[in-house]
């Protein structure tokens, strides 16, 4: 395996992660991986590689990295301002990185993480069938000052390309979010569930890879707040006592012992991940009909998007 960077500044919080790991709930090990999917899936398409080849989640700013040999990268998601040797670079697109060369993320521009793909994926150790770190649970850690990442050969040749504007997620302020109600509806009064459809929240910076807490008017329980302990994924709403909504985001865990009162549906938790601490949402309410007919839709997306690249 070639080494590809040498990590001047760790930044904020960068991590190795691919599409997290799968069934090992039981466990009690979350499922981890990228926090914003198809910017993620974007990188490695744009580079030749399989969508869930391993890459750097770069959360926030001040990633610098040495490249240590010539290479092809991408970098999609949030807009963290990458800039290679004090020029900016374009995001959403195929580029190559000369040895001897330095990529910085400077500053924020836009959204929260952004995502490097590189030619032939991150090698990294497999824990649990998955290069995703979760430090949580002690499954690998955050990229530090010194670090070497190793990166494997190209798999198949491919062509400089760009992801065409109208596929380029629009990162806003305040979003709205849809959600499928449940599992614990029924532990809410009516104007409880009404009072979590019909206001604004606001993610506060008690918010990371776990969960994000969020702030607004008070849910009200129909007979308090605790349950017996049971199953949780991402996306799932915890309501506790103080009536303030948490969303399970990919780190979350496996089990919790609060009432679920709605869960975000998978397209939209990667708006979520791409909001700041300050950022207001408000939750829609849909059918399961429609969420899966989003999902088909969204699948049926990827597909036109992997015909409609544009060669540069």
């Amino acid at each position: 395996m070639a080494e590809t960077f040498r990590v001047i500044t760790p930044g904020v919080l960068t991590t190795i992660q691919d599409l997290g790991r799968e069934g090992y709930g039981q466990y009690g090990i979350p499922v981890s991986g990228a926090m914003d999917r198809f910017s993620f899936k974007a990188a490695n398409m744009l580079v030749g590689n399989d969508p869930g080849a391993a890459g750097l989640e770069i959360t926030l700013y001040r990633l610098k990295l040495e490249v240590l040999r010539t290479v092809h990268i991408a970098v999609t998601g949030g807009d963290m301002n990458p800039v290679l040797d004090g020029e900016s670079i374009p995001m959403w697109q195929t580029i190559k990185l000369p040895a001897g060369s330095t990529l910085l993320f400077k500053d924020i521009r836009n959204g929260a993480r952004a995502y490097l793909a590189v030619e032939g994926g991150i090698d990294s150790a497999v824990m649990l069938g998955s290069r995703s770190t979760c430090r949580k649970a002690l499954l690998g850690k955050a990229l530090g000052k010194g670090d070497v990442v190793r990166v494997f050969p190209e798999k198949r040749t491919f062509r400089l390309q760009r992801v065409p504007e109208a596929y380029i997620p629009h990162i806003s302020k305040e979003r709205e979010i849809r959600v499928v109600m449940g599992p614990q509806e029924d532990h809410f009064t009516k104007q409880g569930i009404d009072t979590f459809l019909g206001n604004p929240y606001t993610i506060t910076s008690q918010s990371d890879r776990q969960g994000y807490r969020l702030q607004g008017p008070q849910i009200e329980h129909l007979s308090g707040a605790d349950i017996i302990s049971d199953a949780i994924l991402p996306g799932s709403i915890q309501v506790p006592g103080n009536g303030q909504p948490i969303v399970m985001m990919m780190d979350a865990q496996t089990t919790g012992g609060y009432t679920k009162i709605a869960t975000v549906i998978s397209a939209d938790l990667n708006i979520l991940a791409q909001m700041l601490p300050g950022r207001r949402l408000r939750f829609r309410k849909i059918t399961i009909q429609e969420a899966h007919s989003i999902f088909r839709n969204e699948a049926a997306r990827w597909r036109r998007l992997e015909e409609e690249l544009i060669l540069l």
